[in-house]
Parts: structure tokens; sequence; C-alpha cells
């Protein structure tokens, strides 16, 4: 090669080095200048700044045409610097030629050298390195400086996101995408983002952006997010500042979202973050009450305090004081409030149908969307009142107990509300079809009425009479006298026949007695009881009360009474659907010659069952026949004569009530709800009318049909109630299990199952139906269940639960047993709800756990089990 490195000047005379070359005279020059190993260092594309100076030919004399003013610039890539002196060779193949590169000003002898500059790039590149080479062809130049270098798009913030330095693409056009990602305290938004880097290093307009997250507030020219100081909140993300807390609320730390309430003051679930805090409101001022007979008008003002809030409502308690009972107890479902007892945004109620001479305590609450979040009782005004004298209801009905040709013998019951003493009854009565009408009046509840005409229709009515006046008629009634006979003759003609009645009668009294005096001797006084024990299911006309098979010596004798016995061979069973306590449940077919074939529901006895076993499922089984009510499951028959003993009972085509509810979660309005939770009311109603207490309460105990009927099952825990008891309890002395989380804390601790335990256990069964068949008290143990219903605290509405049904939850939850509602109050309330769906709007959501009547109520899971006090 015929470079040569020697020393030189710059323009502005600085010494250099420099590499020249200048053979012009001889012809047919190649000479190769080659750099060093350069790495590459995951470059793409590369670029070439050269500084040279190159001698016009034309100034030099007697040059040959070979010389040149141009040079070329090649590259040759490589994975390591392996290059030789003889390796690549020295041609345009193996390296790659770049340029061919030519000076915009030349110089000639008597001229200084002017430097030209140069830019190339090429790519693009992959290997490890490269070498950079400079072909001559015949020019007289010095090649004084090369430069190589690359283009980048060097580290950037933008938006509160920082780009980290990238290179350009392989082609210029090429456009590089950097990830960005947030500065500390920034959250993204919804695009992904990403920076373009050009070929020019320079960065393109940014897609995405990051922005200051809750509790901090841009700095440094947005390039960062501050915390907000103590004192100051800012409770959403983005480019807002930081904000003082607003009232009642305060924080002591740094990069705050939410500024904490101060003791006493809350937040309702509906108010947003940067809202002040308040408190529940003071009692209503001055209530008024006005009483009217047995209807009382009470108006109220708003309370001073209403805690910082518009959203005041009122809810009115009414109770009735009775002389010779103490606390004061709950009004009767009887009682009318209007427009309604919860969720009052008037100022007024009027209350109707109230008992006489009847003391009465009310209490207006004054709440609003923060009461549920106080741990107390809402505050309330207090009015005692003793409603007057007023006329007496009408007469339920009258009956007929004897008729003769000229007589009607009457009888009635008083009415239901006397509403005082009554003075005397008003009989008045009319034959049939005819205008005038006669009055008689009776000291008692019932009359003889004389000088009527024979085989006559009488329609008759009867109303009672206080000093307030007179009450309503009864519904008219129609009796009929009996033909007309001459009694003289009448008894002439059947005296023989008297006669001899009365000597027959006579012998077999006197067998009868003899009978008996042999019997008692021989019989265990146990015989009796067991006898008087079976008397028991008619104990008055008309009332059919339940008998516990377990009291039969022979439990045969029971399934035989109250079960009917069927043919093998009108049952086919068809799949298992599932399994009970004594074996399988089988879906099957039963075809009776009196009724269509149809879909049954089949219990069969597991094989190698004990005595004791067999007792027990066939005493289930004695249980159900005594039943019949559209809300409780119907036995249709057993089969106590095949192996496996089998009991056939109605086809529930839903299943199991919570089951049903978790699979349909959210599917039903909350009328329908009801309508649920009223068909099991209405059957615990008539089994708690028969004295009969269920003990095993819970929606898994309730099947459901394809009408969505509800029915109450499963009677296995079920025991009879001593009717001759004030207050009917059951002692178990088995010390079986007991379901806690749906059992009354009395029958927990003391073994004492009561009508009222199973109204316990329907207010948690409302809570299941409600919640869409969430378990009751979670995934709390059972102690701590115990613990936490002994100290007062209540279940919280489920999600979107009306309050008026929460209300009427927590009144089943009252500790003292004698003071919760009965079934048939509950059932009368619900028909209400459904008649007024109005009432059922008002959510727990808002106004959750306001009427506290001694126990605590929460409106959310979390701030209830915070509460519950737990042991360790």
């Amino acid at each position: 090669s015929q470079w040569e490195e020697v020393s030189g000047y710059d323009d502005s005379m600085s010494p250099i080095r420099t590499y020249q070359v200048c053979n012009v005279r001889e012809p047919n020059q190649n000479n190769w200048l080659r750099t060093d190993f350069i790495p590459r260092k995951g470059v793409l594309r590369v670029y070439v700044e050269l500084k040279f100076s190159v001698r016009d030919c034309a100034s030099i004399p007697n040059i040959p045409g070979s010389c040149k003013e141009t040079f070329n610039l090649f590259y040759y890539e490589s994975d390591g610097d392996t290059a030789t002196e003889s390796s690549p060779l020295w041609r345009e193949t193996p390296y790659v030629k770049v340029d061919t590169i030519a000076p915009d000003e030349s110089f000639s002898l008597l001229e200084a050298g002017r430097i030209n500059t140069k830019v190339r790039s090429f790519g693009p590149i992959s290997k490890a390195g490269f070498y950079l080479a400079f072909q001559d062809l015949g020019a007289c130049m010095s090649l004084i400086s090369v430069r190589v270098f690359f283009k980048k798009c060097s580290t950037t913030i933008a938006n509160f996101a920082v780009f980290p330095e990238t290179a350009t693409g392989a082609e210029a056009t090429s456009l590089v995408i950097a990830p960005g990602a947030c500065v500390s305290n920034a959250q993204e938004l919804s695009v992904p983002l990403k920076l373009y880097c050009n070929g020019d290093g320079e960065w393109m307009v940014p897609v995405g952006s990051c922005t200051c997250m809750p509790g901090f507030e841009p700095a440094m020219a947005d390039t960062q997010c501050q915390a907000c100081t103590p004192g100051s909140f800012k409770y959403k993300q983005g480019e807002g500042s930081c904000y003082p807390c607003p009232p009642n609320s305060r924080t002591s730390s740094r990069g705050t979202n939410i500024c904490l309430c101060q003791n006493g003051f809350y937040r309702a679930d509906s108010d947003p973050p940067d809202s002040a805090c308040t408190t529940a409101p003071s009692p209503p001022q001055n209530v008024i009450s006005t009483v009217n007979e047995t209807s009382i008008a009470l108006e109220w003002e708003e309370p001073l305090d209403v805690g910082g809030r518009d959203d005041v409502i009122y809810n009115v308690v009414c109770k009735k004081c009775l002389r010779d009972q103490s606390p004061c107890s709950r009004c009767d479902d009887n009682m009318d409030m209007s427009p309604r007892r919860l969720g009052l945004t008037q100022k007024k109620v009027v209350v109707r149908n109230l008992q006489a001479h009847t003391r009465y305590s009310f209490e207006i609450q004054a709440v609003n969307g923060v009461s549920g979040k106080s741990p107390g009782a809402p505050r309330y005004a207090t009015v005692n009142i003793t409603t007057n004298q007023a006329a007496p209801s009408a007469i339920p009905t009258v009956h007929l107990m004897k008729s003769t040709s000229d007589t009607l013998s009457l009888s009635w019951l008083p009415p239901e509300k006397p509403n005082g003493v009554i003075l005397d009854y008003e009989i008045k009565y009319y034959e049939r079809g005819q205008a005038m009408s006669h009055t008689v009046t009776a000291q008692h509840s019932s009359t003889r009425v004389e000088g009527l005409r024979a085989a006559t229709p009488y329609v008759v009515q009867v109303r009672a009479r206080t000093v307030a006046g007179y009450g309503h008629y009864s519904i008219p009634m129609d009796f009929s006298t009996s033909i007309h006979s001459d009694p003289q003759k009448s008894v002439q003609d059947q005296l023989p026949l008297i006669v001899g009645s009365a000597s027959a009668g006579l012998v077999v009294i006197v067998a009868i007695v003899i009978m008996a005096i042999v019997c008692s001797r021989k019989q265990h006084s146990s015989s009796e009881l067991e006898y008087t024990e079976k008397l028991q299911q008619y104990v008055s006309p008309g009332v059919k009360v339940y008998i516990d098979p377990f009291t039969y010596e022979d439990p045969n004798e029971a399934i035989h009474e109250f079960a009917k016995e069927i043919d093998i061979s009108c049952v086919k069973i068809e799949e298992v659907i599932g399994a009970g306590e004594f074996g399988e449940v089988c879906r099957g077919r039963l075809k009776q010659a009196s009724r269509r074939e149809g879909v049954v529901a089949i219990k069969t006895l597991k094989a190698g069952y004990t005595e004791r076993q067999r007792r027990d499922f066939l005493g289930e089984a004695s249980i159900m026949g005594q039943f019949d009510h559209p809300n409780v499951i119907r036995l249709e028959g057993v089969l106590t004569r095949s192996c496996p003993v089998l009991i056939i009972t109605e086809f529930m085509e839903n299943g199991a009530l919570d089951s049903f509810l978790r699979l349909n979660d959210g599917r039903f309005t909350v009328t329908q709800l009801v309508g649920l939770l009223r068909g099991i009311a209405s059957g615990m109603k008539y089994l708690s009318d028969m004295n009969y207490v269920h003990r095993d309460l819970a929606a898994r105990n309730i099947l459901v049909n394809s009408n969505l009927v509800c029915k109450v099952s499963d009677f296995g825990l079920s025991r009879f109630l001593d009717d001759s008891s004030v207050d009917p309890t059951y002692t178990s002395s088995l010390g079986g299990k007991i379901p806690i989380r749906w059992t009354a804390p009395e029958a927990i601790a003391f073994r004492k199952f009561t009508s009222a335990s199973d109204v316990w256990s329907y207010g948690i069964v409302m809570w299941e139906v409600v919640s869409y068949g969430e378990r009751p008290y979670w995934d709390m143990s059972n102690q701590d269940v115990m613990t936490a219903v002994e100290q007062d605290y209540r279940l919280p509405p489920p999600m979107d639960c009306p309050m008026v049904l929460h209300q009427l939850m927590l009144e089943c939850w009252v500790k003292e047993r004698n003071l919760r509602p009965k079934f048939c109050q509950i059932v009368s309330t619900l028909d209400k709800l459904l008649r007024n769906a109005a009432t059922l709007k008002v959510v727990t959501s808002t106004y959750s756990g306001q009427v506290k009547e001694g126990f605590l109520s929460f409106e959310t899971i979390e701030t209830w089990i915070v509460c519950v006090p737990f042991r360790g």
C-alpha cells in the first residue's frame, strides 16, 4: 500500500496526524488503508464522518490521465478481529462498498489544503464488529480524521413516564419502539406506554401516559410525583393537586389518598372520599300527639343537629305497655302505621287499629346516611300515650245451637277487640226476603230468639255495645226454624221406645263399669297416659294437634295410624338423586288406582340397619303423615312390608332452597324473594299451631317445587310441645348435635326448644334467602358464632336487602324469646309487604341497621367482623 502516515496541520494550523497518498504519475493505482476492528455493540446502523483534502489534478504539471480526485469507502463485517495483511483480500468483494467519496473543494500547489467533511452510513449490520477500508485509485489526498458513531434517542421523561436510551433502527427511515415505565408514585393509564425513536435519533410523539397516584401530586415540571404533605390529601389519580382535609377529618402521614374521620364522625358508603365527615342526628324535636279513640297522629320537628347531612329520615317504633308486663313489648301486626313505619321522609305518621284504654310508647328515631356506621343506637324522642274508649269490633261469627219450630238458640264469640267492657249485645233478625226486622238484647254471648214462624229461614246479625256505643254488626247468617209438630203426641208415640232404650242403656252402663274395674287392675298407669296423649289429637273441636310417634310402644302402630301403606307394585324407582341420613333418595313414579301416575321422591333405608334406625326412619314418616298444608312436604305413603323400607313423598323439582338460590344468584325480584319467605312462614305457622317444634329450620331443609313453592321438610330433630305448659319447651336428653348457626341462644345453652326458637331460625333463613344462599356467619367457627351472638352482635343486612326485611330479621333475633314475633305475626307482616311493594324499595345500603332495640347491627361484612370479639 502507498498510504503513508505523516504529520501535518489543520485549518487552524494545529498539528495533526494524517494518512496521505499521492502516486498520481503511475497508472493503475490500487492502494488500500484499513482500520482496526471496531465492535458493533448492538448497533444496527453505523455512521462514518470523514475529513480529508484532495489536490486538484489540474494543478499537477505533466500529470497523466490516470489522476483521480476521489476515493472509495468500504466496510467488512466479522465476528472477531481476524484480519491480516493478506486477508481479507484487498478487493471489493469481500469488502462491501459504501460510497465513492468526492471532495467539495480541492486545492492547488499554491493554496493551503482545504479540508472536506463527508458523512456516510451503512447497515444493517449483524456480526460482532466490522472494519472500515479506504481505496485510492490514483488521487493525491490526505485522510485527516475518521469518526465512527451511531445515532440514538437519549433517555427522556414525558407524561410522567421514563423512556430509556434507544438506538436508531437499521434504516434511516426506521422507527424503533421504546417501552416506557411510569415514574415513582405514578400509574399507567389505559393505553400501554411507548415512544418511537426515528432514524435521526429524535423522539416522536409518545403513545399513552402516566399520571400521579392518589396521594401524590405533580412536581418538577411534571417529571415527578411528590407525596401530599400531612393535613392534605388527593383521593384520585390525575394531575390535580393535593387539597386540605375536609371538615371533621384528619391525616398525619404523607401520601394520603383519604382523610380519616375524627371520632364520632363518619362517611356513608355513597359519600365521595373528598366529602366532609358527618355524624348521626340528634333526636327529633317537639313531638306532638293527637289521640282519636284508637288512632294516634304523631308530628315532630327536625332534629336540632342533623349531623351535617341532608338525608335525615325517621323510623317509628311502637311498643305496647301492659300493667302486668314489663318491659313494654312490640306492637302486634294488626296495628297499622301510615304512610309506613320505617324510612319516613315526612315528619308525621298516623297509627290506627290500636287497643282502647291501652298505654303505648312510641320512639321516633332520627337517622341519616351514617347512622348505620355509628356503634350506638339511633337517638330518638319518646312519647307515651293512652288510647281512649272506642266502640267494639264486629262479632266474628254466629253459631246456631238449637232450632225448634218457633225458637232459635244462638251463640257467638265476643269481639276480638272489645275496646272496653261489653254492656250487652243486640241481636237483629228478620225473615229472609222481608224488609222489617226485629231486635232483642242479651247480657251474655248467647240467647234464644222466640216467637218465630215454623219452617222459616231467618237472617241473624249480632253487635256488641260499650259505653262508646255499638260496634259493627256481624256478617248476615241464615238459620231456619224446624217444622211444626205436636209435642204431646210425639211424647206419647215415643214413650215405649224411651222406656226400652232406658232399660237397655242401664244394662250397658253396668257392664262398662264392671269391665273398667277389671281393666284398671291389670293395666299399668302408663297406659292411661298413652291413651290420654292419643286423645290429644283433637283437644277441641276442629283443632288438630301433633302427636309424638315416639310415645307409642309399638312404632308400627304409629306408622299405620298416620301413614298410608302402598303396594310395592305401584312404585317404580328411576334414579338416585341424593343421599340422606338413613340411605339414598331416589326419583321414581307412583301409580295408584284413584290418581294419575306421578313423579315422587323415594327415601330408602340403607341395608344393615338396626331396629333403632328403622324406628327413627319410620318415625319421620309418622310425623309427616300428620301434616296437611301446601307449605309442608306431603307424605304419599310408606312401604314397610318390602325390603328396603321406603318412604314416598311428593317430588320437589328444584331441590333444596339453599343450593337453588346459589344456582340462581341475583335472578329474582325482591317481591319474589318475599313470596318465598311468606310460604315458609305460612308452613311454620301451621306447624306452630299444631304445637310442633321443628328444631332444624334452615334453607337446606326447605324444598322448592317447579312453581317456586317452598315447603318445610326434614323432621328428624322435631319434638312435641306439652300443651299444658304455659311456656312449652323440649329438653333434649340425647345430647345430639345442634346446628349452631341457626339455633337460638337459649336452645344452645339450655337445650330449650320452643316455637320461639324456631322463629330465631326463621330469621336466619330470611338472611339466607336474601343473600342467595350465603353461609350464615361465613367462615367463623361455631365458638366464635356463639360468642358473637351472646354479646348481642347480629348478622348485617345482605346486599340490596330491604330495610323492612332486615328489621324483621332483627326482631326474630331478639334475645328475650317472649319478645320475638309469632309466626302468625310474621305471615301478616309479609302479606302487608307484598300488598305494599313500595316499602321494599328502601334498602339497607343507605339506611342499614337504624332500628336497634338492645343489639348492634352493621352495614357491611367487614365492619361486622372487625367488631366481633373473637376468642383466641
